[in-house]
């Protein structure tokens, strides 16, 4: 099992991970039942992430030289599970953890859902894996979703939305994505479609809209069939609230 970064601006590739086993949540009505093993990344992934959280926090936080130094072999440690583990480099993980800082939190991945008059889904090239996503990438600071959500569209497809309603926050380690260093949320979000044109870009090679029987390969680091079926599940009934986990 290795590791590879996902959506924009995330980093050197590590390589193409090995897909973890779906666990499908329970849906009712729009509302996702967690079931008792709700994770699907390997075990030893989620303790390598708590060691770094733990790690980084503590380093943010921490004044005493002998505690920043334990710190630091709590970092060391977690990056040399990932690597052996996940056949990674461990210097580069080491690097990629030291360069987040403060109270470790989850990161936020925003994804826009985009349907064209017909009801087919816009999706984008990813040029890392050469499969199809949701367009979308992390939030920057400062961005409310709305508008992170927009400018990802609008970066990575050419087309000029309007964010309008949330469908979904995951937790991505739930949902059967290939492993990844940090945890995150995914946030689906309905976004009407404005104008614009199909364009590429430099994390993306072509934008297409996909009926929900002719979807292509898709990039897992990114976006999975069952998000999808979820995402074509929405639009059938727009009465439905958000689904969150």
């Amino acid at each position: 099992m290795t590791f590879a970064h996902g959506s924009g601006r995330m980093g050197p590739d590590h390589g193409t991970p090995e897909v973890a086993k779906f666990l499908l949540p329970r849906y009712n009505r729009g509302v996702t039942t967690i079931p008792e093993n709700p994770s699907t990344d390997p075990i030893w992934l989620h303790w390598a992430q708590q060691l770094q959280a733990i790690a980084q926090s503590g380093l943010a936080f921490s004044k005493d030289p002998y505690d920043r130094e334990r710190y630091e072999q709590v970092r060391e440690l977690a990056a040399e599970i990932m690597a052996r583990q996940g056949q990674a480099d461990k210097e580069q993980l080491v690097a990629l953890f030291s360069a987040e800082g403060g109270y470790a939190t989850p990161k936020v991945d925003v994804r826009g859902v985009v349907f064209d008059n017909a009801g087919r889904l816009l999706l984008v090239r990813e040029l890392a894996d050469g499969g199809w996503t949701l367009p979308g990438g992390w939030v920057d600071v400062g961005e409310p979703p709305s508008l992170a959500v927009e400018r990802e569209v609008r970066e990575e497809s050419g087309y000029v939305v309007r964010a309008c309603k949330l469908l979904a926050v995951y937790d991505r380690s739930m949902h059967g994505h290939p492993p990844y260093p940090f945890h995150a949320y995914k946030l689906f979000i309905r976004c009407q479609l404005l104008g614009g044109q199909a364009e590429t870009s430099l994390e993306t090679g072509g934008a297409e809209f996909f009926a929900r029987d002719q979807l292509p390969p898709l990039s897992l680091m990114r976006t999975t069939p069952q998000q999808l079926e979820r995402m074509f599940a929405h639009f059938d009934h727009p009465e439905w609230p958000a689904d969150f986990d």
